[in-house]
């Protein structure tokens, strides 16, 4: 297979597959093995894919409380979530403008000021430098040479959405609402309504010896419900899922969504002022690259995929309602029964992915095929990661216009 470059020309990339990835549906083979196991095509993605244009990074709750730090890694990169005084999050480079040491290493709270461990500058929940002990020699703590108020962290550029942070390491993205716009206009029905997280019964988290990509695709397409979810294809069988493409998203409907997770429990209360079709409805959408959103009348949850270099990956799912209510204890059975639920159709997906991970070392397997009819949001999702490892993200934008 021919060889060339990306743009960039510092990793190599198989073009020629990429553009038979990007080219329709019947024509289309999907990403090659390579891009799924080896290191050299997730240092690309790092630079192709997640530091350019707008990526999910975390969850507002993530940083609850004015003061809240939250350290994280993505692509590589250390970062640090901080909400500030105005209740606002911003995301900075987690590293101390001095030397460089992190400054934050694990979630807390702090009254007014982050303090680097090693030699004790401060800096204000909005990123600047605040203090520099002993900078002009002991007991001096101003240096006539050294204008602290020149200095800030690095900050990254960020936006939060239903709950969502996303981050720009780019700097260079279109602005964030036309971003989301394609989705926030499918979805604005529930604009505005309140997102109730209610702690460990709304939290699963897993660890996936698969890459990234596998746990995308996989939650893009119903096709693989009857025998890998028997039990939900029972109550929600494949015939009454419906594609979803869009340019920057893809996934499912589903026109058989009966709230209620038992008859033994209290069923939550809906997001008010629905439109009919939210009575039986619901949609599943893998937002690229990395988040896996579904939206019912009652609850909503999003899938946060994290890349843990080729061959790993870790899935934070949460959980919110729609009405303070749910707080409750009368309802607390039908919490942990709606996360029980949910974590057992998402165990049920873990052998899939897994194996299909392993069958991405075989030399008998190079990408594979499409089923025009019932693959059309998974090849979606290839072909945008195709356009971006071929030209960045620009591309998908130009594209979405």
């Amino acid at each position: 297979m021919r060889k060339g470059r990306n743009p960039n020309g510092e990793y190599k990339i198989h073009r020629t597959a990429l553009n038979a990835v990007a080219g329709p549906i019947e024509e289309a083979r999907g990403l090659p093995n390579y891009f799924y196991v080896d290191p050299r095509a997730f240092a690309c993605e790092c630079k192709q894919v997640f530091a350019q244009g707008w990526t999910c990074a975390g969850f507002a709750k993530d940083a609850p409380h004015r003061g809240s730090l939250f350290p994280f890694e993505f692509a590589g990169m250390p970062l640090l979530m901080v909400r500030g005084d105005d209740n606002h999050i911003n995301v900075f480079h987690n590293v101390c403008r001095h030397r460089g040491r992190i400054l934050v290493d694990t979630p807390s709270t702090v009254k007014k000021a982050i303090a680097c461990p090693y030699h004790r500058w401060t800096y204000s929940l909005t990123g600047k430098l605040t203090g520099t002990p002993h900078i002009g020699g002991p007991g001096q703590h101003s240096c006539a040479d050294f204008e602290k108020n020149n200095v800030k962290l690095s900050k990254v550029r960020s936006a939060e959405w239903f709950g969502l942070i996303f981050i720009d390491l780019s700097n260079s993205a279109e602005d964030f609402d036309r971003y989301i716009a394609p989705l926030a206009e499918r979805w604005r029905a529930f604009n505005g309504v309140p997102l109730i997280h209610t702690g460990a019964d709304c939290t699963i988290e897993f660890a996936l010896d698969c890459n990234w990509k596998l746990a995308v695709e996989n939650y893009c397409e119903a096709y693989h419900l009857p025998w890998v979810h028997p039990g939900l294809n029972s109550y929600s069988p494949l015939e009454q899922h419906h594609n979803i493409v869009s340019q920057g998203y893809s996934g499912q409907q589903s026109t058989c969504y009966a709230p209620g997770v038992s008859d033994s429990v209290l069923n939550f209360p809906d997001a008010p002022n629905l439109p009919p079709f939210w009575e039986s409805g619901a949609e599943y959408i893998s937002l690229f690259p990395n988040v896996l959103l579904g939206l019912h009348r009652d609850h909503f949850f999003a899938v946060l995929i994290q890349p843990n270099g080729p061959g790993q990956t870790i899935e934070r799912f949460e959980i919110f309602y729609f009405d303070e209510a749910v707080r409750e204890d009368a309802y607390a059975a039908a919490r942990e029964s709606n996360r029980d639920l949910w974590q057992s159709v998402f165990a049920e997906d873990q052998d899939a992915v897994e194996g299909m991970q392993r069958g991405r070392h075989s030399p008998g397997f190079e990408g594979g095929l499409f089923s025009p009819a019932m693959d059309p949001p998974t090849h979606a999702f290839h072909a945008w990661t195709a356009r971006a490892l071929l030209n960045g993200r620009a591309v998908n934008n130009i594209a979405a216009e």
